[in-house]
């Protein structure tokens, strides 16, 4: 029997899933906020679903900003809006 794959909770939905259908949002140490892919940039991190949807919610609804424990500013918010567009338009 194989090994089980680690479920992580979507901050924009709040439902489970495994890490393979989540992607991280990094908060690095140097401060910036980036889209992990791998899932194993060093930082704290939060999981949303590969769903446009989901991180519509988790960038607008503050959650992002709670799930870091900081305040996020209109350009960081765009920057990793942008940078999330890339990601899930090139899946």
């Amino acid at each position: 029997m194989g090994r089980a794959e680690p479920e992580r909770t979507c901050v924009g939905c709040r439902n489970r899933a495994t890490k393979g259908k989540l992607i991280r949002i990094a908060g690095a140490p140097d401060g910036m906020m980036r889209v992990d892919p791998s899932g194993s940039a060093p930082g704290r991190g939060a999981w949303v679903h590969r769903d446009p949807t989901c991180a519509e919610a988790a960038m607008w609804k503050g959650v992002l900003a709670r799930a870091f424990r900081r305040g996020l500013g209109e350009s960081e918010l765009g920057k990793l809006r942008r940078e999330l567009d890339e990601h899930l338009g090139a899946m």
